[in-house]
């Protein structure tokens, strides 16, 4: 395991002093200019002679503030903008217009020392050769970050263990199974122990077992290194295991930044309610009790004596006061509604109710 650290920043959003501050942006844009044309022989050749272009505005004026030790989730849909966001903080991108620094630096000027304390993991990408082991291409980040052999051979003696790459890490790397090169690209990542971690869908593919895997290993190298992460996943799974604070971008626009809890009561006014009828009760009991359930209209599934209704918050109170006076009823449960069902409908309807 890393040794504790107590000079390890807890996160904490409302901090405001720049020596807390990690990432910081200021209507930052990325607009890109591409080529477009009609289908067809005649608009082909047109476009040799008269090329016609479209500006596409991918990322548009994003105001953030992210304090060292944070882990923060990055949501959107395909196309909201996120990795572009991602790449110009890397440094992968120049941004069109507006600022961006990370750890004091701006990002696309790739200064040394920036890129030293930085690591950006893609799960649709990789950076380790194909054609030789792991453990090759480990060696060759040692030499590229010109990291002390005791501190490197302990660094990696640590992400072995933890991500359990004793046994993959001397095959090439097109022999590895999906799992097995994201541990890797991972461990390739961490090697220099980035004050800054940006993770691009890094559980992309994986079965549930790796996905958690890599979760545990995040949430574990983030507590005991301090170290500041900005993660975008489709699977709210990831989301709520790691990030206490989320972003939420659409159509390249920040569109909302606060805590997952916050997001649901912000963004959605409905209750699940999980009734649980006692399947003991006398049938007459139990008829009477799923015939109430039928009628309020609310009802979105049921697994035997399970029901799963679903109200407007402000409803709640009044549709349980008839249910649960029923002597049939043996428990049941009132939670927010589920977080990527809001989010769902949000990017889908512009609505959040």
């Amino acid at each position: 395991m890393y040794p504790s650290t107590a000079s390890v920043p807890a996160a904490h959003p409302t901090r405001s002093t720049d020596a807390d501050i990690a990432i910081r942006t200021t209507e930052l844009t990325k607009h890109f200019v591409v080529p477009v044309r009609a289908p067809g022989l005649r608009a082909a050749m047109k476009a040799v002679v008269r090329r016609e272009h479209t500006t596409v505005r991918a990322v548009e004026s994003v105001d953030l503030t992210i304090h060292a030790g944070e882990i923060v989730g990055f949501l959107g849909p395909n196309g909201a903008g996120k990795t572009t966001t991602l790449k110009m903080l890397a440094g992968l991108l120049h941004p069109t217009s507006g600022t961006a620094t990370v750890l004091g630096h701006v990002p696309h000027r790739r200064d040394h020392t920036f890129l030293r304390r930085i690591a950006l993991v893609m799960g649709q990408r990789h950076q380790l050769n194909w054609d030789i082991p792991a453990a090759d291409s480990f060696e060759m980040l040692r030499a590229i970050y010109d990291l002390d052999p005791a501190a490197y051979r302990a660094q990696l003696g640590e992400l072995t263990d933890l991500l359990d790459l004793a046994g993959i890490s001397r095959k090439p790397v097109r022999q590895l199974s999906l799992g097995e090169r994201m541990k890797c690209e991972l461990a390739a990542a961490l090697l220099h122990r980035p004050d800054v971690l940006f993770l691009d869908e890094p559980t992309l593919g994986l079965d549930v077992t790796a996905q958690r895997r890599v979760r545990e290993f995040v949430s574990e190298y983030a507590r005991a290194t301090g170290a500041t992460v900005l993660l975008t996943s489709h699977y709210m799974a990831d989301i709520e295991a790691l990030a206490e604070r989320v972003l939420v971008i659409h159509h390249g626009a920040l569109q909302f930044d606060g805590s997952l809890g916050e997001l649901t009561r912000t963004m959605s006014d409905h209750k699940v309610v999980t009734v649980r009828l006692d399947g003991k009760a006398p049938d007459a009991e139990l008829e009477a009790a799923r015939q109430l359930i039928v009628a309020t209209e609310c009802e979105v599934s049921r697994d035997g004596n399970e029901h799963v209704l679903e109200f407007p918050r402000n409803d709640v109170r009044s549709a349980l006061r008839d249910i649960l006076a029923l002597e049939a009823v043996l428990d049941f449960t009132v939670e927010d509604e589920p977080i990527e069902r809001v989010i769902d409908r949000v990017f889908t309807t512009g609505q959040p109710t």
